[in-house]
This record gives structure tokens, sequence and C-alpha cells, in this order.
């Protein structure tokens, strides 16, 4: 940003006439081009707010009045100009500032947000305790993206708000994108809004017939209101679906226009009760690259801001297997001989990798939006008629439909296959994105089956077992993002035995007993471990639940000594049900849990939180080490290197 412009704060912004304003939304963009370029982040979405941003914090006094920004990954502007571009390098890494708004980051962040369609419950819970305070000047704005307007909680929202009637006003952007395409019928019902021909055509004249010299102050109140509602509602094929709950709409207003904008807020400014701005702008403005992909270019990582080419791409990493190009290819291999199968995925088209399926096999493939709780309710009733969904959830959205997965699927038992994309900690997104608790909190649901694959191959398996296993009732799958370990993805399938984990190493010492694909570590761990004349066993326990008894039993017998490794909460997590297992049994032995604490954790790389929060593979080596100095099952050896 310029040094001419010197903008710290809202209140340097507000000091500067209007007519520079566009040179600074020209800055903003390339300081954003040039920092998402060098470390990547949320980036469409920021270009297409920056005027929409500059004219927030110039029109309103933030942050006396309050500010909130719908998931936030659209805040990166409303970050640089509250005091924050100093530090914006830090953005999304390990002890850096947030990639969303964050109470306790800065007092103009109004409200911590991360998860889609909480804005206008949550402004509109500040305006009613400003309204029974009787702090009647101070305005309320919450800004919501299209895509996340179809969620249901933000309807619950706004059919309180029209009740209630407080002062607040709520920023529809419609860019047509959350991170895919929009779908279902609120979209269509947006197009209708902004491109009715009859709609438009009759406001454009009854805006020349009102702006004319002399005219308005003969035009009664009621007259024009009369007006302003044929335009809004009578012209339309249906009525005005904001007006009907009680909410005023302005609208559509050019969101990229910032005088017009300007001019906007400063009259919806002095208008009392709940206001909806209908705010049409495109994602990715100003980056070519950006405007014609915009899934693509939601989050990218490096690329180079003159041609747009990603800079880390034919790298070893990038190449790379992951979970979720193995997800999307083996659905697709499992529906071509089982016509049951479905997938159904709340507005994670592309992120899922079910794009492909959905080309293939788009009468198969459902993307609801971003609808969690009705997404699995919806998958339930797939259920109910026959058909095998495959419910492909993130683990942190999840969270959001946990009545649904108790009360809709796992009591009736039925036959719903919830994939959990995006297990355990997930990187820079931090700690609204982690999927750290769906252990935990599936764990103790009575029904259901609870598994987690160590490599590639296992994942393929789990997948195929689980659409075998008809009349088993729910089975959930958890994977993490990005890569996965596999020797060779074979052409086949094998059926596993549900609750049946492996031995993957026998032992003598000690006894590690891992989840999911953080028992690569153990597996590397106890290589580097013979080194030492350690013997460690490695057991991958495979399902969370149910447990394999059989093999626990077999640990507890003969070992001293147990480390659990997860890639999640410790509190309730696997190595909780296998201390359960313990106490139950009457096992007396020295038992350590690894995982995430009973913390939230912070963003950074997965593998910079791995080590943070200490299992990794050197954590366990030195675990390991240390145990074995005390571990009856160990025959020491003179010389042995076992200290840490």
């Amino acid at each position: 940003m310029p040094e001419n412009f010197n903008i710290d704060t809202p209140d340097d912004l507000r000091n500067l006439p209007v007519s520079s304003l566009q040179g600074l939304c020209e800055e903003l963009r390339s300081f954003l081009i040039d920092h998402v370029a060098s470390n990547g982040g949320h980036f469409s979405s920021s270009l297409g707010v920056v005027e929409l941003t500059v004219a927030l914090h110039y029109v309103f006094n933030t942050p006396e009045d309050k500010l909130v920004w719908d998931v936030g990954h659209q805040a990166y502007p409303h970050k640089l100009l509250t005091g924050r571009k100093d530090r914006f390098y830090s953005n999304r890494l390990l002890g850096g500032i947030s990639g969303f708004p964050c109470r306790e980051e800065s007092v103009f962040d109004a409200f911590g947000t991360g998860h889609s369609s909480t804005s206008v419950s949550a402004i509109l819970g500040m305006a009613c305790a400003a309204k029974y305070r009787g702090e009647n000047t101070r305005q309320h704005i919450a800004v919501i993206g299209d895509g996340a307007m179809t969620a249901g909680q933000a309807f619950e929202a706004l059919n309180n708000a029209g009740y209630e009637q407080p002062n607040m006003l709520v920023i529809l952007n419609d860019n047509n994108m959350s991170i895919d395409a929009n779908t279902g019928a609120l979209q269509n019902y947006l197009t209708e809004l902004t491109a009715g021909r009859h709609y438009n055509a009759l406001k454009q004249h009854i805006s020349k017939l009102l702006s004319h010299p002399g005219q308005p102050d003969k035009w009664p109140v009621d007259v024009i209101r009369k007006l302003q509602k044929m335009v809004k509602g009578g012209l339309l094929r249906y009525s005005n679906l904001f007006e009907a709950l009680n909410i005023r709409y302005f609208g559509p207003v050019d969101g990229h226009d910032l005088k017009k904008l300007i001019h906007v807020l400063e009259k919806l400014k002095h208008i009392p009760g709940p206001k909806l701005l209908h705010c049409v702008t495109t994602k990715g403005k100003g980056f070519a690259p950006a405007m014609t992909d915009k899934a693509k270019w939601h989050a990218p990582k490096k690329f180079d801001r003159f041609t747009g080419a990603t800079l880390d791409e034919g790298t070893v990493a990038n190449q790379a297997v992951t979970f979720q190009s193995v997800f999307g290819d083996t659905l697709i291999e499992l529906a071509g001989s089982n016509p049951k199968i479905m997938a159904v995925t709340p507005a994670m088209l592309s992120g899922s990798a079910l794009t492909k399926m959905k080309k293939e096999m788009p009468e198969r493939v459902f993307d609801v939006g971003i609808t969690e709780q009705h997404a699995v309710t919806f998958s339930a009733g797939l259920a109910v008629d026959g058909m095998i969904p495959f419910c492909t959830i993130y683990s942190t959205f999840l969270q959001r439909a946990y009545d649904q997965v108790i009360h809709d699927v796992a009591l009736q038992k039925l036959d719903v296959i919830f994939c959990i994309d995006r297990a355990g900690v997930v990187g820079p997104d931090g700690p609204t994105h982690h999927g750290a608790f769906d252990i935990a909190f599936l764990r103790c649901v009575p029904d259901i089956i609870g598994a987690s694959p160590m490599d590639l191959e296992d994942f393929r398996n789990l997948l195929f077992t689980a659409q075998a296993s008809k009349g088993s009732g729910p089975f959930a799958i958890r994977y993490p993002r990005g890569a996965g370990i596999s020797a060779s993805v074979s052409s086949g399938f094998k059926r596993l035995k549900i609750g049946k984990g492996r031995k993957i190493r026998s032992g003598k010492d000690i006894a590690i007993l891992s989840l999911g694909p953080v028992g690569q570590y153990a597996k590397e761990a106890c290589r580097e471990l013979e080194e030492d004349q350690l013997n460690v066993a490695h057991y991958d326990l495979r399902f969370f639940k149910p447990l394999d008894e059989a093999l626990l039993h077999e640990v507890f017998r003969r070992f001293s000594t147990v480390i659990t490794i997860e890639d999640g909460c410790t509190s309730g997590g696997v190595g909780s049900a296998v201390m359960e297992f313990m106490v139950e049994h009457d096992y007396h032995v020295t038992l350590k849990r690894l995982g995430l604490p009973d913390t939230f954790a912070v963003q950074g790389t997965q593998q910079q939180l791995h080590e943070l929060y200490g299992y990794d593979k050197k954590t366990i080596i030195s675990l390991v080490r240390r145990l074995a100095m005390y571990s009856p099952n160990l025959e020491k050896v003179p010389g042995n290197n076992i200290s840490c």
C-alpha cells in the first residue's frame, strides 16, 4: 500500500476524499495479489469485495459499529484496513495472524467466523442487545455470500430479524459462487431479482421519473412506497422473499461502483429496522485468471502474479496421490458396479474430488449447497429407499449436523456411509477448520462403525467394505487432507472384517497402537528405534468403533508399556477408548496417549502441528526411548543409546 495513503485504521480511511478511494482499491488489490502469489491463501473472494470493504469502513464507524464477515475467507481487505497490514506477511502461518476474523486478534473483528451462515444470527444478537440497552445509533452489519445464504441457519436468523425488527443491515454479496458454482432454487431466485427484464425496466423508468427536476417533493410518500413494492415484488414471478420476511430489500447494486455503494450505504444508515442490500460482485475481480476459473482460485497455492502459473507445479509433493483423488476415483469405480451408490456433498464438490463423478454420473451426485444438516438427513432418506449414500463432509463441518447423525441416521440404523474428509489437523486454515473432534463425538453414538485407513490401499478397501456391508448401519471413514502412502494402489478390492485391526510389526519391548495415517510415523519410528536395539511392536487399530478387542487383549497381556497415536483430540478419542478397555478388563500397564491436547489447535502446516502437539516421528522416538528406561519388558543391554 502506498505511503501517501498511510492507512493504518479506518479513521485514516475516513479522512480521505471520496475521489481518492478508487485508487486505494487498486492498491489493495495489488497488495493482495502480491501477497497471495508469494504465500498462498484465500484469494478470489477477497478480490471481489475490495470496493465493498472500503465503502463499509468509510461509511460506518467501526469498531463501534459492528461488522461481521460470514465465513471470513473474504476478509483480507478488512484486515489490511484495520491495523494489520504490517503483520499480513504472517497470515495463516504458525504464530501469525489468522486467515479468518478473530476476536482475540482485533477489536474490528466483531465476531469470529470460519464456518458459513453464522453472520446474520450473530449480528442479530448484537443488534437486539443494543436495542435492549437503548443504543439506537449503533449500526450492525453482516456481509454474507449467496452460497452461505443457502444454509438453514441464515433463514432462521432472517425470519427472527423480521420479527424482532432491530436496527441491522444484511449485505448479500451475490457473485454466483461459494467455492464451486452455487446450486439450488435460491440461486435462480437471485438471478431473477438481478436480471428480470420487467423489474429492471420499470425500476429505471421510476428512477428517471423521481429524479426529474421539481418532481420528488410532489409525490406523496404512500404512492412512492406502493411503486417501490411494485418494483420489488409485483413484477417478479413471485413476491420478494426478503420483503415477505418483513425485511426491507434494496438493490441490486453494483458492488464495484464505489461511489454508488457509499451513497447507498449512507442512505441505509438512517433507515431503521432490518434491511437487506443485494450487492452484485465478481469473484476474483482484478485478476483475469481468477475471474475465468473462480473455483480454482478460491484458495490457490503460490503462483506467478503475471502469468497465473502455479509455482510449485511438478514437485514431488504435488505429484503424490492424495486421499481425495483416491476417494473420487474409487467411488466412480464402485458406482460402476453398484447402481445403488449415490454421492452427497454440501457444496464441496471439487474439494472432495466428486467433480469427475458429477460429470460421468450427474444423476447420482447431489451437491445440496452449504446445508450439512440437510445433507445428512437427505442421505438418510436415500438410504430408507434402498440407496447407498456416500455422504461426504469435511470433519469440521460434520459438527454442524451432529443431531442428524444421531437422530436421523444412527437411531434408525440406516446404511449411510460418512466419508469424513479433512480429518485431523488441516494446516493454515486453523482452529475453525481442523477435524479434531469427530472420533470423540462419533465414538459415543450407538450402532455406528468408525474407521480410519493408515494408507491408500486400506482406504480403498474400507470404501469397498462400507458399501458391501448392507444392514450394518452408519459407517464412518475419516481421512486427512493431502497425500497418502502406498507403494501401489491395486485395481482390486478386499473386504475387511469390521472391527478388526492388524499387526504391522512384531516386537517385545513396547507396543504402539495407531489409528489412521499417523501410523506412518510409528512405522518409521520403529525402524529407527531398531538402531537402539529397541524392539517395538506396532499395531494399526484401523477401527475406532468397534475396537478390536482380541488385538487389545493380546497387547495388554504381552506389554507393560503401551502408546496410542491419533490425529484427533485425546479427550474422548481412540486413546481414551483403549484406556477404557484397559480399565474395564483390569489391566495395569503404563499407557501414554499421543494426539491433540485439550485446546483448540492453532494454524500452521500439518507437519508443524504434528510436531507442536507431539505425535510426529521424532516425538514417538523420544517417548519410546524414555519409556524404555523404565519398561520391565526391556532387557537392558549395556551401551544401549536410550537416553532422551
